[in-house]
């Protein structure tokens, strides 16, 4: 088997990924995008390892390692995507500019007058 085969699809995985990642809104998008783009890795060390015949398989041991960050990666991910859902009802990626408390940024951003107005009710 040729190395082109492998590789030419491991260059379309990827660019498929990379697409997915500039492209979509949505935090869970970005996330599988991320992972297409980790497999076509793989899939690129594995078919180097077997054109190389490697006598340590050195391409297949990568191969397990990045699944494994791959597969704490996505775990992380997904905690801080349901954080984030949870807190403010949305997966949006232009939404999620800051990722501190909704409440806080809101304060921060209220104009002086604003500020001098609650001073005001409070006395």
């Amino acid at each position: 088997m040729h190395l082109a085969y492998p590789v030419v699809l491991a260059a379309l995985l990827f660019s498929v990924g990379v697409y997915g990642v500039l492209a979509r809104r949505n935090v869970v998008l970005v996330l599988m995008s991320v992972e297409l783009m980790l497999n076509a890795v793989n899939l690129n060390l594995v078919a180097f390892d077997a054109w190389l015949r490697d006598s340590l398989h050195a391409g297949q041991a990568l191969t397990l390692f990045t699944i494994t960050i791959a597969a704490a990666e996505i775990g992380l991910g997904l905690a801080i995507v349901l954080l984030l859902f949870r807190t403010r009802g949305t997966a949006d990626v232009d939404r999620a500019t800051a990722l501190g408390d909704p409440a806080e940024s809101a304060a921060e951003e209220a104009p002086d007058g604003a500020e001098a107005l609650k001073g005001q009710a409070a006395a």
